[in-house]
């Protein structure tokens, strides 16, 4: 069995002060671990939580107030509340923010799952379909690279809007660097200089063995060119 708390502790003690939460699309509710209870404004505020050390599941009504987190999770919208997506979209096509032709594209799960769970990546007690990592760009560096020398890294470009399209993608594609999105930075408190790193679940230890591999080869390579910008600079 996976060692998660174990992979949790290379990811802070290599890296430094990153965030790893656990994402599991289920088929049925978890045995053992708490339902949510209460509401929240967006899909992403579940991330949140799950940041600060609580672990939990929700079931898709929980999602509804999230027209676009429920569609990228393939989460129908009930009767009565289905125009709330097309409502959206016209709000970020209208300002610009989004064009319509972009949103067939936009990555979804590939069915609705019955319930989500989210913990911390040293808490969980499932198998994360999707590792979030969040932190400042050096850090997430890394990890990329760290992905790269397991051949864990998608041909994927940077990820942007909505950043809850990362997951599915993630899952279909190995890891996905993401900036967020203003609806993301705002709903979790997302710094300005903070992003996103994704990780299949099934990739991530892989990755996290990588990581001293590329943590010392940074550490060469930053005296090598420390030492050029010494001597070639004028």
């Amino acid at each position: 069995m996976t060692d998660y708390a174990a992979l949790a502790r290379l990811l802070t003690s290599t890296l430094g002060p990153v965030s790893a939460i656990s994402v599991s699309f289920l088929d049925a509710p978890p045995q053992g671990i708490r339902k949510f209870e209460g509401t929240m404004p967006s899909g992403c505020s579940f991330w949140k939580l799950a940041s600060e050390g609580r672990s939990f599941y929700t079931v898709p009504s929980d999602h509804y107030n999230c027209p676009i987190g429920s569609y990228t999770h393939a989460i129908d919208l009930p009767d009565g509340r289905a125009t709330e997506f097309t409502g959206t979209i016209e709000l970020m096509t209208g300002i610009g923010y989004i064009r319509a032709e972009e949103v067939p594209g936009i990555p979804r799960l590939p069915r609705p799952p019955a319930a989500v769970a989210y913990a911390p990546l040293a808490q969980t007690t499932l198998t994360p379909d999707v590792v979030i990592v969040k932190g400042q760009p050096g850090p997430l560096m890394r990890l990329q690279e760290a992905a790269m020398g397991a051949g864990a890294a998608s041909t994927l470009p940077l990820s942007g809007r909505p950043t809850c399209m990362a997951l599915p993608a993630s899952m279909a594609s190995r890891t996905v660097l993401s900036a967020g999105c203003v609806g993301n930075r705002v709903y979790t408190g997302l710094k300005d200089d903070e992003l996103y790193f994704m990780i299949p679940g099934a990739r991530l230890g892989d990755v996290v063995e990588q990581l001293s591999v590329t943590e010392s080869a940074n550490t060469t390579l930053a005296k090598y060119h420390t030492s050029r910008r010494t001597t070639l600079t004028s």
